[in-house]
């Protein structure tokens, strides 16, 4: 079995401190905003990582925790349609004429008639629809050079304090998904604040970075989960298949082989039952054994502190457009015991960073065009709290809509800026 503590430490960055300092000027506004809140029509719950997509475009965003978004529309598209869709619910057009702001957008679960039964082809053999959706990556993903606005978003807390908060717009240089190369970052602006009285020495090293959202594409990126070493010590089995956009989605359960000491992952994949394509993942990974799940993420600690994951969660999205799918958004939340020797309490910190592609177009210019200006995949963001101040700081960029706790947190930003 490969180790796994190589590409972890590839994916998160986990105790890397670099500075980074670039932002470029705000756009004129253009466009109109739409607010909303997505609930479950019968529940009256809001519904979380929901698509909202404008038709004909690639202009796009996705619901927080609280159901809630906030989509920027260009004036000259104003006569467009919204495409709401989530997974299990039916999917609702809603002409942009017709959108009331801060209204509430009730969506209908989806009633999935079919069965395993209609699993013919992969009956009793999940493993073999695992492989053939990890085998489709050149023939049914983008394979064009793309260009995809990205935003992010990175909290730290300490217990259930706000510690930092890093907020960016990014251009990902997402490669083809038929050959081997990585892809790149280019960060266009970006805002970060830390409240450096809730962090000690070793939280402040405690960051994740783009790349570690990026990494989550498991189909350009199968090594960091599903590795050629590591599929034999899987189970995999079919769960209850559910439905998006009228399609069958078949649901495969995964979980590590028992008598299996290295820590690997479990979750569920959600593949299209027509192009076998990766829908979404949602995923974990068991930290049942703290030393060894420690050495995948700690690189470097003090000899007098133990500091171990007691949480790792992780999913991952993909749109369609066109017969062809790519990468749409990913959410990344950890959490971390840190136990200092001789000391009676111990600290919990938290790490949450979700990444989503607002726009993208394909792009033939080659990447040595901006390569001076592409980050590493151990930057972190620089301290830039000004931006906090500005309320139009994001111009026409779209972004993720905080909820409540990080909207609070803004708030405690701006009354500081404006004390100092």
């Amino acid at each position: 079995m490969k180790t796994k503590s190589i590409h972890v430490f590839k994916m998160f960055c986990i105790l890397c401190i670099c500075l980074i300092a670039h932002t470029n000027a705000q756009n004129d506004e253009t466009f109109k905003e739409l607010q909303g809140i997505i609930i479950d029509e019968n529940t009256k719950k809001p519904l979380v990582f929901t698509d909202i997509v404008l038709n004909e475009t690639n202009i796009s965003t996705v619901t927080n925790t609280d159901g809630e978004f906030l989509l920027k529309i260009p004036n000259a598209l104003l006569n467009g349609v919204l495409s709401i869709t989530h997974l299990g619910y039916e999917k609702l057009n809603l002409k942009i004429s017709n959108f009331k702001n801060h209204s509430k957008i009730r969506l209908t679960p989806a009633i999935t008639t079919l069965n395993e039964v209609s699993i013919i082809r992969y009956k009793d053999d999940a493993r073999s629809l695992v492989l053939e959706t990890l085998s489709r990556k050149s023939t049914i993903y983008n394979n064009n050079n793309t260009l995809m606005t990205a935003f992010y978003r990175e909290t730290i807390k300490k217990r259930r304090k706000n510690a930092s908060l890093s907020e960016a717009v990014f251009k990902i240089h997402k490669q083809p998904y038929n050959n081997q190369r990585n892809d790149n970052i280019e960060l266009i602006k970006a805002r970060k604040n830390t409240d450096y009285s809730k962090l000690d020495t070793l939280a402040l090293k405690l960051q994740g970075g783009p790349f570690s959202n990026l990494y989550t594409d498991i189909i350009k990126y199968p090594e960091f989960i599903f590795t050629e070493n590591d599929l034999p010590y899987y189970d995999f089995s079919f769960g209850q298949s559910t439905q998006i956009n009228k399609s069958l989605v078949y649901v495969v359960n995964f979980k590590q082989k028992e008598n299996t000491n290295t820590p690997m992952y479990f979750g569920k994949l959600y593949i299209d039952a027509n192009t076998l394509a990766l829908t979404s993942a949602v995923y974990s990974l068991n930290v049942s054994n703290k030393e060894l799940s420690s050495r995948m993420y700690i690189r470097k600690k003090p000899r007098k502190v133990d500091v171990y994951p007691t949480n790792a969660m992780y999913r991952v999205n993909y749109r369609t457009r066109d017969g062809r799918w790519h990468y749409s958004y990913s959410n990344i939340s950890l959490t971390f015991k840190v136990n200092w020797k001789g000391k009676l309490f111990n600290s919990v910190y938290s790490l949450n960073s979700e990444m989503a592609i607002t726009d993208w177009e394909i792009k033939d210019t080659k990447i040595a065009k901006v390569r001076s200006q592409l980050i590493r995949p151990t930057t972190i963001l620089s301290e830039k709290a000004s931006g906090f101040s500005d309320p139009k700081f994001w111009g026409e960029y779209n972004i993720i809509e905080p909820e409540k706790s990080i909207e609070n947190a803004i708030r405690k930003i701006q009354k500081q800026l404006k004390r100092t």
